[in-house]
């Protein structure tokens, strides 16, 4: 359904895009991981035709992002990660519009504007112009138009940011629904890593402006070699080392993949440590011998399976603190 090959996106001296090439399948939820600034945005612009490329092609549902761009928005409907809403119309008047520009019967297009409305507690806003809004109901409403128009390719950037769980999961659903009864493709981006691996048939890890990895979410969990994760919070008052220093020993142990830090946000006194292993039985009595040899206090440990944060970290090797 869509087919980038080389395409390269640079703003003055920053590439935004570095030679991207990837395929993306008819009917399949596409996830496209990382950071804020990894590149994500401008990749969905130039899908959508609103930017062009400095190099390189894309073709999406057959047609050339760059010389067919009239096709390729017939085809698509996109959530932008800044809501693109004209400020003078209000909800209702929004989405009605955006449904008519998809020809969508008034009769259809009313039952999805008021079930929409409905599932997302939208009904005091009905009335109200959109510049009046908040910034997390502008952006139910942007999620919306693209809900409404059930396009045969859907892309959504950040479609939950500064959304609470509940929404989180009901927007969940409508993207499920989309995919399964509409049989919609989905280009979904985001950097959050369990929204990811909750809704992707496979997903894309993206960081300055390159494509790092691409597998289903399974098979990227699989791919890093590491067993089992160890959580450690401990307190930082009672560590003598440097967190570098910390780092740098710890993985002088064997089966020791990666280790991250970062501060807990509630407590600034504990540190939160991400350890991947490879054999958790042989390893942990060697890590808690070191943190009792140093007389550092851990408050909590705990062991889980890797995620798609930990295979972010593990491929892109960054960093959650300076010291991490």
């Amino acid at each position: 359904m869509i087919e980038i090959n080389g395409l390269t996106k640079k703003f003055k001296k920053i590439i935004a895009v570095d030679n991207v090439s990837l395929n993306i399948n008819d009917g399949e939820i596409f996830g496209l991981l990382g950071p804020n600034g990894a590149g994500k945005s401008t990749l969905i612009n130039l899908l959508a035709t609103i930017i062009k490329p400095d190099s390189g092609s894309a073709k999406v549902g057959g047609f050339s992002i760059i010389d067919q761009p009239y096709n390729v928005r017939k085809l698509i409907s996109v959530s932008f990660q800044d809501p693109k809403l004209d400020w003078q119309l209000n909800l209702v008047e929004t989405l009605r519009f955006h449904g008519k520009v998809y020809k969508i019967p008034k009769v259809e297009l009313n039952k999805r504007i008021n079930e929409l409305i409905k599932s997302l507690k939208l009904e005091d806003y009905r009335k109200i112009k959109n510049w009046k809004l908040s910034g997390g109901t502008r952006k139910k409403i942007e999620v919306c138009k693209v809900l409404v128009a059930k396009p045969k390719i859907a892309i959504f950037d950040e479609p939950t940011a500064f959304l609470d769980p509940v929404m989180k999961k009901i927007i969940w659903d409508y993207i499920k629904e989309l995919n399964d009864e509409n049989g919609s493709t989905i280009i979904l981006a985001t950097n959050l890593m369990h929204e990811a691996d909750v809704l992707s048939d496979r997903v894309a890890i993206m960081n300055e402006g390159k494509i790092i990895k691409i597998d289903s979410p399974e098979n990227l969990k699989n791919s890093i070699p590491a067993g089992n994760v160890i959580m450690i919070n401990f307190e930082k008052n009672t560590c003598k080392l440097e967190l570098k220093e910390v780092k740098s020993q710890l993985l002088n142990l064997p089966y020791i993949s990666e280790i991250y830090f970062k501060e807990n946000s509630e407590n600034t006194n504990e540190i939160e440590m991400k350890i991947l292993v490879r054999n958790i039985k042989k390893v942990t009595p060697e890590i808690l011998q070191f943190f009792q040899s140093n007389k550092i206090i851990i408050k909590n440990l705990e062991t889980t399976n890797p995620s798609l944060d930990d295979v972010f970290f593990y491929y892109t090797k960054s960093l959650l603190t300076n010291g991490g």
